[in-house]
């Protein structure tokens, strides 16, 4: 494969309060829906040796109910694309970019469930907006630490063997 031919992905942090996803055109992660490349509306950089760059992430909100020092929490917490922000360029891309690029995606609703589940199991204080956020911290820079392994150990979609790997890793782990 060309050297020039890779997927560059970008994971887009979305921090409630500062970039909301209604802020935004927005797709919201399905597991029947997948991405297809007219779904990257955004504009490549010029000169830009990536073939395309995928935006994504997670937002939550949630709400309180307390008593007796017992704090509840109602949440809900959402996997997003963003059309406006993803791009590439079709004299670069083929299926096997689009289907690196898609695992970006369903990389950042793993990360989603597992804030779902912190949230879910934690015990919260009269400082639960901090220690939502701090989850949220934490989830993010997980997410970012495995996007940037799976770009690494898939060598950007060109390491055949490691992508194939990979896929089953993230459709199993969807499975669950």
């Amino acid at each position: 494969m060309d050297s020039l031919r890779y997927a560059l992905s970008l994971s887009l942090l979305v921090i409630m309060g500062f970039n909301r996803p209604q802020d935004y055109e927005t797709i919201a992660w399905s597991n029947e829906n997948k991405l297809t490349w007219a779904d990257f509306q955004g504009k490549a950089p010029k000169n830009d040796r990536a073939a395309a760059t995928t935006a994504s992430g997670i937002s939550y909100q949630f709400s309180t109910v307390g008593s007796n020092g017992e704090i509840e929490i109602d949440y809900k917490v959402s996997t997003f694309f963003y059309p406006n922000k993803s791009w590439y360029q079709p004299h670069l891309c083929d299926t096997l970019i689009l289907s690196h690029e898609q695992l970006h995606f369903d990389i950042s609703e793993l990360f989603a469930r597992k804030m779902r589940n912190r949230l879910a199991t934690s015990k919260f204080t009269q400082n639960v907006k901090a220690e939502v956020k701090q989850i949220y911290k934490e989830i993010l820079e997980e997410l970012e630490d495995f996007q940037n392994r799976y770009d690494d150990q898939t060598n950007f979609s060109r390491d055949m063997e490691q992508q194939l790997i990979w896929n089953t890793k993230i459709a199993e782990a969807l499975k669950q």
